[in-house]
């Protein structure tokens, strides 16, 4: 299916559109699903607690749009396509949720590496496979995977989720290849440093934080809003022919 030619302001209007973005709670998840609302998307909120939706409810809310919740651990990925029947249709799918346990790979037991591939890969392609069939049947929808600069790079102690995030950007690809020409467009943004609840341990050690920041070009850590344009832009038919790539949202980084 090939989407109507688009241009002006309309080239990032959501109005319509209906998002659900996993780990809506804090973050990079709360920014972007603030900013799909400002750009006139409704926003259905995942999150594994309901208390943590409720002051990004309130921002979506206070944009004009309806706001949704999911509340369901994604850990258990054998009943994520249950759990996902009665969200309803979903236009937008932003794979955001995700979790990090750092560790030397020699001392880190099988359960850790298990509970990071669970909800970082496996929870993904089954809850994107039960809304993706959805979006294919219409003919229309967009995915944005939440890769990492460690989707290209092996990181220090982290070899759970180093592996996990490869794994997103070939699975971003391999469905790119799939859905693209059936009117469904993936694509995935690897965030650089961004400062978060999951990067807060390399932010509170002084030298390691400081070796980060002078690598990067820009000259600073990323904030969870860095990231959400991207994520407007894919979700937008500005994207309308981006299909299959990995968006590096990092300062320049991998530029060094």
């Amino acid at each position: 299916m090939t989407d109507p030619l688009v241009t002006g302001p309309a080239l990032f209007d959501l109005t319509g559109q209906t998002a659900l973005v996993t780990g809506a709670g804090k973050g990079i998840g709360r920014a972007v699903a603030v900013a799909l609302a400002e750009a006139g998307a409704d926003v259905v909120l995942h999150a594994r607690h309901d208390a943590d939706l409720d002051d990004v409810e309130r921002q979506i809310k206070a944009a004009g749009r309806t706001a949704g919740r999911w509340v369901f651990d994604l850990a258990d990925p054998a009943r994520v396509a249950d759990a996902a029947e009665g969200i309803g249709p979903i236009d937008i799918l932003v794979n955001n949720a995700g979790l990090i346990r750092r560790g030397p790979s020699a001392e880190q037991p099988l359960a850790a590496w298990r509970e990071v591939l669970d909800t970082n890969l496996d929870a993904v392609f089954v809850l994107t496979r039960a809304l993706g069939s959805g979006m294919l049947h219409r003919g229309h929808g967009r995915v944005v995977m939440i890769a990492s600069l460690l989707s290209f790079q092996g990181g220090l102690n982290v070899a759970a989720y180093t592996a996990s995030k490869h794994a997103v950007a070939g699975l971003t690809k391999a469905l790119a290849n799939e859905w693209t020409e059936r009117g469904v467009l993936v694509n995935a943004i690897a965030p650089g440093y961004i400062a978060t609840a999951n990067t807060r341990a390399l932010r509170d050690d002084a030298d390691r934080e400081l070796a980060i920041r002078q690598r990067i070009p820009a000259g600073r850590w990323g904030r969870p809003e860095d990231v959400a344009g991207a994520a407007v832009f894919l979700a937008s038919p500005a994207a309308g022919y981006v299909a299959g790539h990995v968006l590096a949202v990092d300062g320049g980084w991998l530029a060094r």
